[in-house]
């Protein structure tokens, strides 16, 4: 009894872990994508004012996450309110690389961030998405000492 218990306690663990992705692997990524978007500020607004929180995430990202974790079978939702919560930012960052960017690469995983699943799409999408994909790396080097 012992053993099963142990055996679904941690299937459970493992299957948390893995609806969200690879969290070590985008750590320092998400940090530099945190200083360039908001400097950390979880209240910022964009001038738009469609993005908001850390991340600065839009509600079609909320969206999309809601979507994704309906067809996995998980009952979790985030609500627009969460864009401003630090934690569940950044569970829906993983949660889109996890969706669209499989193989964790990450120019693309960057590039999805700024520019939408489709940022190759279009010239302008593109030379956006290549620009901010620079921006990240920069600061992300500069917190690694390099």
């Amino acid at each position: 009894m012992r053993k099963f218990i142990l055996f679904i306690l941690t299937f459970f663990i493992i299957s948390i872990g893995n609806m969200y992705g690879n969290e070590s692997l985008w750590k320092p990524y998400m940090d530099a994508i945190i200083h360039v978007e908001s400097k950390g500020n979880v209240n910022a607004i964009s001038k738009c004012g469609k993005c908001v929180g850390a991340m600065q995430i839009k509600t079609i990202v909320v969206d999309d996450c809601n979507e994704y974790l309906k067809m996995i079978g998980s009952k979790k939702r985030y609500t627009y309110q969460d864009r401003y919560n630090l934690q569940k930012s950044k569970e829906m960052f993983l949660l889109i690389q996890k969706r669209y960017n499989k193989s964790n690469d990450i120019e693309k995983g960057i590039r999805i961030w700024n520019g939408g699943c489709g940022y190759y799409k279009s010239p302008k999408l593109t030379a956006q998405s290549s620009a901010y994909y620079y921006k990240v790396i920069k600061e992300y080097k500069k917190s690694m000492g390099n």
